[in-house]
Order: structure tokens, then C-alpha cells, then sequence
């Protein structure tokens, strides 16, 4: 499902969802399509569905968003890893 059919569906709700394509462009990560998994009217139960939902996959990538947002745009976080000393 595109992000803009999730929007028209659920208006101004709290929305759990996987990201099935994606795609990495200027430092930012670009949601092209999604599976929604839940919807709330509350950002603190979205929260703790999506805390859930990666506790028990943590190798599927979740993301809980407000259907307000006109895009799925974020910042890329790159964890380092350091070498010895």
C-alpha cells in the first residue's frame, strides 16, 4: 500500500506499518510502500505497539507515523562501530 492511500483511508490517526520498499536517497530513507499493521488515535499506544512489533522481529523494519505527514521522510542514523584503542 502506498502511503498516500494509507493518508486518504485512516486521516489523522496514529498508524503502525512495515516498510516493504524503500529506498535510500540524500541522507534520507524514503517509504515507498507499506503493510499497515494497526491504526490508533493515541501516540503513546501506536508507541507501544511498535516497540512490540520489533521486540518479537527485530529484523523487520516498523515504524509508527501520523497520517498527517504528507511523506515518509527520515533521516538516516548510521550507528559506528569502534576500533580498538
Amino acid at each position: 500500500m502506498r502511503w498516500e492511500e494509507v493518508r486518504e483511508q485512516f486521516p489523522d490517526e496514529w498508524v503502525v506499518c512495515e516498510a516493504l520498499k524503500s529506498r535510500s536517497e540524500n541522507g534520507y530513507w524514503l517509504i515507498d510502500e507499506v503493510a499497515l499493521i494497526d491504526r490508533f488515535d493515541d501516540s503513546t499506544v501506536a508507541m507501544k505497539r511498535y516497540y512490540e512489533l520489533h521486540r518479537e522481529q527485530p529484523y523487520r523494519e516498523y515504524g509508527f507515523f501520523h497520517t498527517s505527514r504528507e511523506e515518509l521522510k527520515l533521516r538516516e542514523k548510521w550507528a559506528g562501530v569502534r576500533g580498538p584503542r
